[in-house]
């Protein structure tokens, strides 16, 4: 921004003509007008004054405000256009939504909050010069204001000001200011860079005398998080601020009579706490009664009320919002340490010793170190206990057989399990039906109705239901299916709700890099294909190509390979469907593939188990937390062993004890009982190591770190086997052979030969391990997924899974609301450095949490803090690579491109195949209007959504650029 430019927004907001005494700019624009009264005097939602005095909420008044703004900065002509007129009143309704997300029945908002949303919806919608000078004149106007204060104050005053509370049955009484001193106090308790004061006077702020009972905690958090921003250490304690009205609220329910307790309070009656719940939640058949049954003193006393301290605001808030149970009414009753011994007791409910497991597993879960996916902690211990997080079918070519498969859709995502489709076996558009001598429709109107039932079942308002469809390359449909996601054509054969994914044979990637000519078959017609891979795969599609060119098959096509793959990628980055994903590492490295064949990953892509019309795959998935496990040193494997020796035992107690909605699901499970241990907090181990994510120290941190977890994860799997026996279909596996996930590798080297280039370094005892698994078996099938962590990764309040840093200071939106996230090992760096002040946070607003264009930052932070589309999604690759070859499934890997090019995502996902890697998930990139600056706005990122595609998507690579040449910048 130019210098004067700050000047010359406060003047243009002046209107002299009627009020030349006092000028009014944009934030006293807002007080102003929420001042005034309104039309309608029984508003439900109302406003707190900086006097103190209460005023309806008019939202009608941010639009005059935000108006003003714009005048500001652009001018009476630029403000007057369409363009602002309807921007202010979008950015109005947003400032509304986000005020009043959490307050349906109404409630009572600080003028503060309302400019704070404000300023996150100017930020937001890229409205970048209006924003910056709103930040920077608040503060203008803010510290104007203290200084009036401070001279118009009286010098003593003896009496303090009465603040009364309405009570639920109508009757006032004061506010209880010593126990609101001693709630703060212990929020801010052993945190640095908080201070009680700052919270007492911000909370005092935002209570009137009349307020009601249930608001004042309210308050308070809302008073505490706007402080975030300022520093991170304030989302715990706005977290704790919440946790005193939890205590509140599921107290009060327990006693029937209005209860409060500190936290200090309540580690007294955590134990008797317990006791309650379970018995009430039993009564209302919330719970399995056989709960009831365990010695809950032991359990009680076993708690630890000190960990309900180690969450943050949004880790907190999400818990509260969709995991804790609450009666029909929405009261919740349960609090954090209950909440994970409720878990616990479902997982050990079949144990011998199941008061000690549950110990065991609540000491697990409630440290981080170790968190289940969600459908166990939202399912465990209830009636219908559904653990399960992900499910992958088959779909067969006949009438019954796809609404009896989306029937089975439907009961499974009904109790929150992720589904994968494979589709390829249903003919195409144009081929014979013998039943009717009709001509069939294709797969595409049958994805259309599965498209809506995971739109029609979303889990119960927890979730939305989630489905994706996979199509095998040579499907005929296969070019109508990657353009399912379009805005443009028949909305009948357009799926915008489901996601979808490219499932595609080595053949096919061979014939890009050679540009040689891909044919397109009808299923029914070339059944075989379905269950084939590697080097029979290549025999028999080529012998169909023979036969379609003496003139012998009905129905197919012949097409450039490159001018297919131009279109997979080219709709990628366009519609950001369907993924990239590849069959043959999937089959070829498959551990029970003795028995089946993997006909598609699932919804996150990391899911790799085989599908028949008599087994629906499952998989129990839970996932380490390996920041927890990681110093500065690198990794404690003691801890990391002892960790994954539980959370193992756990996995595989889900299969017993979960609750079938279809029997196919149950018949797989049993049989080969796959679990999927993965690991979230990646970036921060690095971090903690002090370790770019763009690094070569990255790429071998991956490669340690995986090994690691894979090395436990198998051990322990051979440990149960030796305790509980060996899963059912076990002979005849890669293990009974002596064949783990990283011998496997040479499997794959066989099958693919030049094409394949894999690191197989190893770091541990694997041939100790070897004979172990040779000697006692495998408990199960599969050990090993990375998911996408996006929920319970906030609840430890770690980094998502194996993902870089999204961005160091951005507005985080789920169905809990909106929540400032900043990155702490960062704001901490800056603090030892001199350099966090509030020229430091206007700074990072601005550049939308990018340290890249502040100068005083140093060098080596800059590498540190860089984001996820300021790293090279090549490094993202060649980390993926080192992983994959210790696991047994997959991992979800996300990919982002700054500015994408066809030449950059051609390089891209050709290395993705080249390093061995099963599977791709998102392409995330950035929208056109963010480009204005080097690093763009949170506002305008969107996941696989781009403007329009350019015109060199899907170009091929430089002839001078094979993906096999070492020496290519494009392929390293």
């Amino acid at each position: 921004m130019q210098s004067g430019s700050n000047d010359n927004f406060a003047n243009t907001v002046i209107d002299d003509s009627q009020d030349p005494q006092n000028k009014s700019v944009l934030t006293d624009a807002i007080d102003e007008t929420m001042q005034r009264t309104s039309a309608q005097e029984d508003a439900v939602y109302k406003v707190v004054r900086r006097n103190g005095k209460v005023t309806p909420f008019d939202r009608s008044k941010i639009e005059v405000a935000l108006t003003k703004a714009f005048l500001g900065v652009e001018g009476g002509v630029a403000a007057a256009s369409s363009r602002i007129h309807d921007t202010v009143r979008v950015m109005a309704q947003q400032v509304n939504d986000n005020l009043f997300r959490r307050m349906p029945d109404g409630g009572v908002v600080h003028i503060e909050d309302i400019q704070d949303q404000v300023e996150l919806a100017l930020m937001r919608s890229g409205e970048r010069k209006v924003a910056r000078a709103y930040v920077i004149y608040r503060e203008d106007r803010a510290h104007a204001r203290a200084e009036k204060a401070e001279q118009t104050a009286p010098k003593k005053t003896s009496k303090k000001e009465s603040i009364n509370i309405t009570t639920s049955n109508g009757d006032t009484k004061p506010l209880d200011r010593n126990r609101l001193r001693k709630v703060i106090a212990e929020a801010v308790s052993g945190l640095h860079g908080v201070d009680q004061e700052t919270v007492e006077k911000e909370a005092l702020r935002n209570l009137f005398d009349g307020i009601p009972e249930e608001d004042v905690g309210s308050a308070l958090v809302m008073a505490t998080r706007v402080n975030i921003d300022k520093d991170s250490n304030y989302s715990m304690v706005a977290a704790r601020l919440l946790l005193d009205n939890l205590r509140t609220e599921a107290l009060t329910y327990l006693n029937g009579r209005h209860t409060e307790a500190t936290q200090a309070e309540m580690a007294k009656r955590y134990p008797a706490t317990l006791k309650k719940y379970i018995k009430q939640a039993v009564e209302l058949e919330l719970l399995d009664e056989e709960l009831t049954r365990y010695d809950l003193t032991k359990l009680g006393a076993a708690l630890k009320p000190e960990r309900d301290h180690q969450f943050t605001y949004l880790g907190l808030q999400t818990l509260y919002d969709r995991y804790f149970i609450h009666t029909d009414n929405d009261v919740r009753f349960e609090l954090p340490q209950i909440f994970f011994m409720r878990v616990s007791m479902g997982l050990a409910i079949n144990e011998v010793n199941r008061e000690e497991r549950a110990i065991e597993f609540y000491n697990l879960l409630s440290s981080f170190n170790f968190m289940s996916s969600t459908p166990t902690l939202f399912n465990s211990g209830t009636r219908r206990p559904q653990l399960s997080s992900c499910y992958l079918t088959t779909v067969p070519d006949s009438l019954d057989g796809i609404y009896s498969s989306i029937k089975d859709d439907a009961l499974l995502s009904k109790y929150a399990g992720g589904l994968g489709n494979d589709w390829t076996r249903v003919r195409g558009l144009g081929s014979h039906i013998k039943g009717t001598n009709g001509k069939s429709q294709g797969v595409v109107p049958f994805l259309k109705v599965t498209n809506d039932t995971a739109v029609a079942v979303n889990q119960g308002g927890k979730r939305k239901g989630a489905i994706c469809a996979y199509l095998e390359t040579w499907h005929v449909d296969i070019e109508e299916f990657i353009e399912l996601r379009k805005n443009t054509g028949d909305e009948r054969r357009r799926t915008h709700d489901m996601n979808s994914a490219n499932w595609i044979p080595d053949l096919f990637m061979q014939r890009v890099a050679e540009e040689g000519e891909w044919t397109l078959f009808s299923p029914e017609e070339v059944p075989d294909l379905h269950d084939l891979s590697g080097k029979a795969f290549k025999e028999a599609y080529e012998a169909y190509e023979e036969k379609a060119a003496r003139g012998d098959m009905s129905l197919f096509k012949k097409i450039k390979a490159v001018d297919l793959w131009r279109k997979m990628l080219g709709m990628l980055f366009e519609t950001g469907h369907p993924w990239i994903t590849f069959k043959d590492p999937c089959n070829i490295r498959y551990s029970n593939q003795h028995v089946g064949v993997v006909h598609s990953s699932n919804l996150c892509t990391e899911i790799m188990l085989h599908t028949n019309d008599d087994e629906i795959a499952v998989c129990n998935l839970g996932s380490v937390n390996i920041a927890a496990h990681t110093t500065e040193n690198g990794i404690d494997m003691p801890m990391l062993e002892k960790t994954i020796t539980t959370a193992m035992r756990m996995l595989d107690n889900v299969i017993e004890y979960n609750y079938y909605s279809v029997p196919q699901a149950r018949n797989s499970n049993m049989q080969h009982r796959p679990v999927g241990l993965g690991l979230m907090g990646f970036q921060d181990a690095l971090y903690k190591q002090d370790i770019p994510y763009a690094s070569q120290q990255a790429v071998e941190f991956a490669d340690r770190s995986m090994e690691a977890v894979s090395y436990y994860a198998i051990q322990t799997s051979s440990e149960l086997a030796k305790e509980r026996g060996t899963y059912p279909s076990y002979d005849g596996s890669l293990w009974s052979q002596g064949i783990l996930p990283i011998d496997s590798i040479e499997l794959m080297e066989e099958q693919r030969g030049e094409y394949y280039q894999v690191d197989k370094s190893t770091s541990l005892d694997w041939s100790t391990l070897r004979e172990h698994v040779k000697e006692h078996g495998m408990r199960n099938s599969n050990t090993m997924a990375i998911a996408p962590t996006a929920t319970i990764s906030n609840i430890c309040g770690v980094s998502q899974s194996i993902e870089p840093t999204y961005q160091n200071m951005f507005v985080k939106s789920n169905l809990s609301g909106e929540f400032t996230v900043i990155n702490p090992y960062m704001v901490n760096e800056l603090k030892d450095l001199g350099l966090w002040d509030e020229v430091m946070i206007n700074d990072l607003k601005y550049f939308d949490g990018s340290v890249q264009q502040i100068d005083r930052i140093p060098e080596n932070l800059k590498a540190k803090y860089a984001t996820a589309f300021e790293v090279d999604s090549r490094w993202l690759i060649e980390a993926g690579s080192r992983r994959q070859k210790w696991i047994d499934q997959g991992q979800s890997l996300n990919l982002y491109m700054q500015e994408p090019s066809g030449a950059k995502l051609d390089n891209l996902y050709k290395l993705a195949w080249v390093r061995g890697l099963k599977t791709t998930y998102y392409l995330r990139s950035m929208g056109a209007t963010a480009m204005e600056k080097t690093q763009e706005s949170s506002s305008n990122v969107r996941e696989n959504v781009a403007p329009e595609a350019p015109e060199s998507v899907g170009s091929a690579a430089p002839a001078a650029c094979s993906i096999l040449d070492p020496d290519c910048d494009a392929c390293q």
